[in-house]
């Protein structure tokens, strides 16, 4: 009779709790750190002018406040202490170069323990997001600049940031369409995308993928233009991812090469992917990412000539 009592008076004090929560409560939106240092080419849509935050910016905070997420901006490489990063459930990084020097934007850098604190962060749980060119960003050694070692597969030498996002950036031709072959429908933000979607962009192309990549967006290269003589012949290769996600010990990594131009970031299709991005790395729904890599861009690695 005591057992039955004691049950009794629990479940009354937990109909008790939930009935004094306000109606429609929710959890606390996921705080981002958007983080858009440019030791490297700056690009203008991370680009503060007069004071005023980016176009990513806008855009970036106007789909917070639709989707529960909790962003703040900054280009402060010295944000990057244990401390500061336990207070975010997630990184979107769009950057360029060495984020430990303080480069084209005079910016404040990351430090080398910084930077290693943030990848054991993500290591151990946190979220990542990286847009365009966080691909171009902490280049393996002697890939700093654009030269034949760009064209040489890295492997274990690439650097632990590059193993983190899941491939490094080599190269881009001028702007063209071309199109995203959509491999799986079923993660977040990719149910009903358009199959003859090929915007005007600045497309990357890539090396050292990561073999836990599970690919989502393929590049089709025999829609582009692969004319030799200047960077369009970068395009000479087969099919290679160009959005995906991927496990990185505890961490969920999710990126996109899509997001250099304006009209990119106004798109409602590239807008849905990168929510459902986002919701995924910061946990908010669940997805499979078992690595795909080698069934759907089997010759991801065959790199063009150099």
């Amino acid at each position: 009779m005591k057992i039955l009592f004691s049950l009794t008076t629990l479940a009354l004090m937990s109909a008790l709790f939930f009935a004094a929560q306000p109606a429609g409560a929710q959890a606390a939106p996921k705080k981002i750190l958007f983080f858009s240092k440019s030791s490297g080419f700056e690009h203008d849509m991370i680009a503060e002018k007069g004071g005023q935050p980016s176009p990513a910016q806008v855009i970036l905070a106007r789909l917070g406040k639709e989707n529960h997420f909790d962003f703040t901006f900054t280009k402060d490489g010295t944000v990057f202490t244990p401390e500061n990063i336990a207070k975010y459930d997630a990184f979107f990084f769009y950057t360029t170069g060495d984020l430990t020097e303080s480069g084209a934007d005079h910016s404040p850098p990351m430090s080398k323990e910084g930077k290693a604190a943030f990848l054991e962060a993500i290591r151990n749980g946190k979220g990542f997001i990286g847009a365009h060119s966080a691909t171009d960003t902490f280049h393996s050694p002697g890939n700093k600049e654009f030269g034949p070692a760009r064209l040489v597969q890295d492997g274990e030498n690439a650097d632990p940031y590059i193993k983190m996002i899941g491939a490094e950036f080599i190269m881009h031709g001028s702007q063209q369409r071309a199109r995203q072959i959509c491999v799986d429908t079923n993660f977040p933000g990719l149910s009903g995308f358009p199959e003859d979607f090929g915007p005007l962009e600045e497309w990357y192309t890539f090396k050292d993928f990561s073999p836990a990549l599970h690919v989502l967006l393929v590049q089709d290269t025999s829609t582009m233009d692969k004319s030799s003589g200047g960077n369009k012949a970068f395009y000479s290769r087969p099919n290679f991812p160009s959005t995906w996600a991927q496990l990185y010990g505890k961490g969920r990594v999710f990126y996109t090469s899509m997001g250099h131009r304006a009209d990119i970031w106004a798109n409602p299709v590239f807008q849905k992917v990168l929510i459902g991005g986002i919701n995924w790395a910061v946990g908010n729904v669940q997805a499979d990412v078992t690595p795909n890599i080698d069934k759907v861009t089997p010759e991801a690695n065959v790199l063009p000539p150099k």
